[in-house]
């Protein structure tokens, strides 16, 4: 019987692929907001989404737009809507080998809950387009769970509602270092960063991860699965 009871997974960079989908519909919202791409603003914003990757995007955009909440709802409309159409176009793809690694661990006994940034309808055009309905047991947006990264609530609420007996026995896998954070402060007993998204070893390691691995595909192997 394995010592995990549930493990929380991030989506895009970690189990879903980027190839820099998610900053392509930053850049839409920006133009949207009147910054156009190339622009000194732009890239400045840039830099900031790029700091701040695996948190919510409304908080973000709240962020980039100096709390000014009409701005920050239009914005992350639009980015929603961007990225939207990409997943439409057949964009958006698993990351190799996640599906399987998933299924490794419900063959396991492991819970899966997949968490995201993005907002529910996006995260639901996701899973529609990956077909992955019935492969988790819960898939949590910032709306479902209070608030987003770094705060621990994903992983506290998916702890609740799939019925983990101590945090301790959670593994939360990542590609950023708010994914960690976040982790970290839920209690969980493994934090994992994969090398698939927006971190790399050195900032994964610095925010906490106990193990860095290539991608979600050797999860199973690191946890004795295989």
């Amino acid at each position: 019987m394995t010592a995990w009871q549930l493990a929380c997974i991030d989506m895009a960079g970690t189990t879903v692929r980027d190839d820099g989908l998610v900053e392509q519909a930053f850049t839409v919202a920006f133009a949207g907001e009147g910054v156009a791409p190339g622009t000194p603003q732009h890239d400045r914003m840039l830099a900031v989404v790029r700091k701040t990757m695996g948190q919510s995007r409304i908080e973000v955009f709240r962020l980039l737009l100096d709390g000014d909440e009409r701005r920050a709802q239009a914005a992350n409309d639009t980015f929603e809507e961007a990225y939207g159409l990409l997943v439409d176009e057949g964009a958006v793809l698993p990351i190799p080998g996640a599906l399987e690694a998933i299924k490794t661990l419900r063959t396991a006994g492991i819970k899966v809950a997949l968490t995201t940034g993005f907002a529910r309808a996006t995260q639901e055009a996701i899973m529609d387009a990956l077909g992955w309905w019935g492969q988790v047991d819960l898939v949590l947006s910032p709306a479902d769970a209070g608030r987003g990264r770094p705060f621990p609530d994903f992983m506290l609420v998916a702890a609740l509602k799939l019925g983990v007996e101590d945090v301790r026995r959670m593994v939360v896998v990542g590609d950023t270092p708010l994914d960690l954070i976040a982790g970290q402060r839920a209690g969980a007993g493994l934090l994992v960063g994969v090398l698939t998204g927006a971190g790399d070893r050195q900032a994964l390691q610095a925010s906490g991860a106990h193990e860095v691995i290539g991608s979600i595909g050797s999860l199973p192997r690191l946890l004795g699965l295989e």
